[in-house]
């Protein structure tokens, strides 16, 4: 739980333009803390990363308006986690694609996780 006061302060970040990715492992009440995340504008590859100790991806500067593909490693990151998968995971990469039509505002994309299922979704607007 993030404490009153410092839910303020990144309220008061996010209205900074640009993009930031939170991953959220909800089948175990964790961050998803080193997931691989890539994120590419009009198939041009504009950052490939691990999420932080906090399950963020935040990506410097203003976005520019176009379609965005962000890919999440989730099967990878569940093996290296040491969560039992079948042979065949049910979900092994995730591409989540998204619009911006308005650089001017920041773009935060939750993305939460279980090995058989996701929601991604814009958050903080």
């Amino acid at each position: 739980m993030v404490p009153a006061r410092e839910g303020l302060g990144r309220q008061a970040e996010l209205k900074v333009p640009g993009i930031s990715i939170h991953v959220v492992d909800v089948s175990r009440g964790v961050v998803a803390a080193g997931m691989r995340v890539a994120l590419s504008h009009e198939g041009k590859s504009i950052a490939d990363a691990k999420t932080s100790g906090k399950g963020l991806v935040e990506i410097e500067g203003r976005a520019k308006a176009g379609f965005y593909d962000a890919v999440f490693h989730v099967g990878a990151w569940y093996r290296e986690q040491g969560v039992p998968l079948p042979a065949v995971p049910f979900l092994e990469v995730v591409t989540f694609r998204f619009g911006i039509s308005d650089p001017e505002q920041h773009y935060h994309l939750p993305f939460k996780c279980t090995p058989w299922g996701y929601s991604c979704f814009r958050g903080g607007a």
